[in-house]
């Protein structure tokens, strides 16, 4: 079970965009995850005239490591480590280390 998902919110704990909150766009497989409006980087676009694209510098998040980010946990409004705990009936749940409350309601 990842303890990191897609539409979690997030803040940034370390790198130029530390402090900075977000929802996670998407989790990649090689330990990474991209977040709404953090880390922002230029990339230069060729234009494509066949498809109607015009060229030019964009501005879009790119991917970060997934160390570097870390639950924001509501009740106590700072970053928080998750654990991962199994109910009664079997299912896992996931938690905040600092309040104990589930993640997942």
């Amino acid at each position: 079970m990842n303890k990191i998902k897609k539409g979690d919110d997030v803040i940034v704990i370390a790198g130029k965009d530390k402090g900075k909150r977000g929802n996670v766009l998407r989790v990649l497989e090689n330990g990474r995850v991209m977040v709404d409006g953090i880390n922002i980087v230029k990339k230069h676009v060729r234009p494509n005239p066949q498809a109607g694209e015009t060229g030019g510098i964009v501005e879009q998040e790119a991917a970060m490591d997934i160390s570097n980010v870390s639950l924001f946990d509501e009740a106590t409004g700072k970053a928080s480590r998750v654990g991962i705990k199994v109910l009664e009936d079997g299912k896992k749940v996931r938690v905040y280390k600092t309040s104990g409350e589930m993640v997942d309601v």
